[in-house]
């Protein structure tokens, strides 16, 4: 891992250019830093960072790319945040390293016989030291084509990125060409180990085939939330999570695009769609109650989790952009929770990539 580092502080934008909080917010904004549009750095393009995850002990932040091996090999980068009383005070970047391969080689970009996997979600696990990373896959169906199928997947990764294993994923979220499992860019975009280091989860953006169609204007739907056991590599339980209906006008969607699990049935949701405007949900959310239904093909008449408004990032903080990851940082001088959050630009000059901190 390269030990290089960027310090980012003079594109910090302070937390009074926000436009107050709802009464109702839980979450107190603390700031913003956005960073230039193709910054380069070690050699990559940054960009596209899809989730984040927190090292207590190094005090260091893991920020995964959803870059799929285009303009770099797949990869995630080492970032420190300063959080200085009530603000964000800077963020350096330290370091990038690439994800390998089952075979110890980095990914290749897309071509005729390689299909690169689509990176989104990133947890870090302090007691084995290691990380898990998810990828959505790909499905590509047209017709008198041959389908370009890769299954989503969770893997695990050591610090300096090499392959250390991969975990069973039920059926539900296996790629066909049929119109059965996950959707194209749709599958697993959220990932998250419980505090006492117990269960991995991971949450589908949409409903897959078997589960209905997904969220409109009118209309929310049902994805899923499953549970991974760290040491077996096997699911032990899945939920059905409610997603609103879409709120972001023409050419949106509505989807869950990260988590953090606050302790072994509650966590923090995103809920975000990008289309003629940005929204950007944070839900409580709770499996207490809910149905396991886990080996079920459908999730149609399951109780589903539990979601309480924490707060509404579209109108609370100004100009947030496409919010995909969210991790808990460290505890604040007054004693409360910081929460930490990155959006995904996309590689696009129309986008911006934010990191955000809030208190909680």
């Amino acid at each position: 891992m390269k030990l290089l580092a960027v310090v980012l502080s003079a594109l910090l934008v302070m937390a009074g250019c926000a436009a107050p909080p709802a009464p109702t917010s839980q979450l107190e904004f603390l700031g913003k830093v956005e960073l230039a549009h193709g910054l380069l750095f070690a050699d990559t393009t940054v960009g596209g960072l899809s989730g984040i995850t927190y090292d207590a002990g190094r005090d260091q932040y893991y920020v995964i790319s959803d870059d799929r091996s285009a303009k770099s090999p797949a990869r995630f980068y080492t970032m420190s945040i300063a959080l200085s009383g009530s603000n964000l005070a800077r963020v350096d970047l330290r370091g990038t390293t690439p994800l390998l391969n089952t075979d110890g080689q980095r990914f290749a970009p897309k071509s005729a016989t390689t299909v690169p996997p689509d990176p989104e979600g990133i947890a870090f696990d302090s007691r084995r030291q290691q990380l898990y990373w998810s990828s959505e896959g790909e499905r590509i169906v047209k017709p008198d084509t041959p389908p370009v199928l890769l299954d989503p997947w969770v893997r695990t990764a050591a610090l300096d990125g090499a392959f250390r294993g991969q975990f069973a994923l039920p059926p539900e979220l296996h790629m066909s060409a049929a119109d059965m499992g996950p959707r194209k860019n749709q599958a697993l975009e959220g990932l998250t180990l419980a505090p006492d280091g117990t269960a991995l989860w991971a949450g589908m953006e949409d409903p897959g085939f078997n589960d209905g169609p997904v969220p409109t204007a009118e209309q929310g739907a049902l994805t899923r939330i499953t549970r991974l056991d760290p040491v077996t590599r096997q699911p032990t339980g899945q939920y059905a999570y409610p997603l609103d209906p879409v709120s972001s006008g023409a050419g949106g969607g509505n989807g869950l695009s990260d988590l953090v699990a606050l302790n072994a049935e509650d966590f923090l949701v995103i809920e975000r769609g990008h289309g003629t405007k940005t929204s950007v949900h944070i839900y409580r959310a709770s499996i207490a109650g809910a149905d396991d239904i886990l080996g079920r093909p459908s999730s149609a008449g399951a109780a589903p989790m539990r979601k309480t408004l924490v707060a509404d990032l579209s109108a609370t903080v100004h100009s947030v952009d496409n919010v995909e990851g969210i991790t808990l940082g460290p505890k604040l001088s007054d004693g409360r929770q910081s929460v930490v959050m990155v959006t995904d630009d996309n590689f696009s000059p129309d986008q911006v990539t934010q990191l955000l901190a809030f208190a909680l």
